[in-house]
């Protein structure tokens, strides 16, 4: 008889310790998600601002460019893409900010997407002596 109970006590001793290791083990997880998912909302984010910027490839030659091409940069609106235009050409893309036409902040935003070549340069400034050259043999015309 002292043998059932200390068996009894035994058995119930170890069904306490297992519930009790097994309640131990189970740990209480958070909801899982996805890491994808997660991510995907900044990922999403990043491809519009590089939509708003320029599209990828080589950057933008700022002495060809258009008024349209460079207002599609990010901080160049209508007015500074005028402005940019105006004051072609450029010898380095950092005249921009030398000559005032644009901030030092959209500057450095936009001076990995941005170019200044020389060639494009050097044929508008042919283009502007061309221009100056037809308009004094014009006004020689009209004294004639």
């Amino acid at each position: 008889m002292r043998r059932l109970p200390a068996l009894l006590v035994a058995t119930l001793a170890s069904l306490g310790l297992a519930f009790a290791t097994g309640a131990l083990a189970q740990k209480a997880e958070a909801p899982k998600t996805d890491a994808k998912k997660m991510e995907a909302p900044k990922a999403d984010a990043k491809k519009a601002d590089a939509k708003m910027e320029a599209p990828k490839g080589e950057p933008m030659d700022i002495n060809s460019a258009s008024e349209k091409e460079l207002a599609s940069l990010k901080g160049i609106g209508d007015a500074r893409a005028k402005a940019i235009v105006k004051g072609c050409p450029y010898k380095g893309k950092d005249d921009l900010v030398h000559k005032k036409i644009i901030p030092q902040k959209v500057y450095d935003d936009i001076k990995d997407q941005i170019i200044a070549k020389q060639d494009t340069a050097m044929k508008k400034d042919e283009k502007k002596a061309e221009m100056k050259k037809d308009e004094m043999k014009k006004d020689e015309m009209k004294k004639k």
